[in-house]
């Protein structure tokens, strides 16, 4: 749910913007960290594509992103209405487009609900799930602007 801000409605004051940072140094190679709120992950290409594969790819972390965005809100969802969290999984498989520009084509995540999800409780999990901060970005894509540093 990072990202998201109260809003008040009917004042024209503006709101306070909440920018998230991180920052990508590269290691060696075709390895990267990034570093993000004290944490800090590591990103490489396969051998077959030239890396190092001591990571996963920048794109893996892209599914990985969703998936786990998915993963957060159904826990939370669970969690809501008391029911436990253990046994939840979601499992993730994309594939790249084979024209260009390069991108994933298709993603595609399947919700392994634990057991004790009771039938009436699905919809809900997969609605509330299926608007993920994540999935939503996905849907209205942010503006991006790539710059360099003078």
């Amino acid at each position: 749910m990072t990202g998201s801000t109260p809003q008040t409605l009917g004042t024209n004051r503006p709101q306070p913007v909440d920018v998230h940072r991180l920052e990508v140094t590269h290691v060696e190679q075709d390895a990267y960290t990034v570093d993000v709120r004290g944490h800090r992950l590591r990103v490489d290409q396969p051998l077959e594509a030239g890396g190092t594969d001591t990571a996963p790819t920048p794109t893996e972390l892209f599914a990985a992103s969703l998936a786990t965005c998915v993963a957060f809100y159904a826990g939370r969802y669970l969690h809501r209405h008391g029911l436990p969290r253990s046994g939840l999984r979601v499992r993730t498989e994309f594939t790249m487009a084979t024209d260009r520009p390069a991108r994933v084509s298709v993603l595609r995540l399947v919700i392994d609900p634990p057991p004790e999800l009771p039938e009436q409780r699905r919809a809900g999990l997969l609605a509330v799930a299926s608007h993920c901060t994540v999935h939503n970005t996905l849907h209205q894509p942010p503006e991006i602007a790539v710059e360099l540093a003078p």
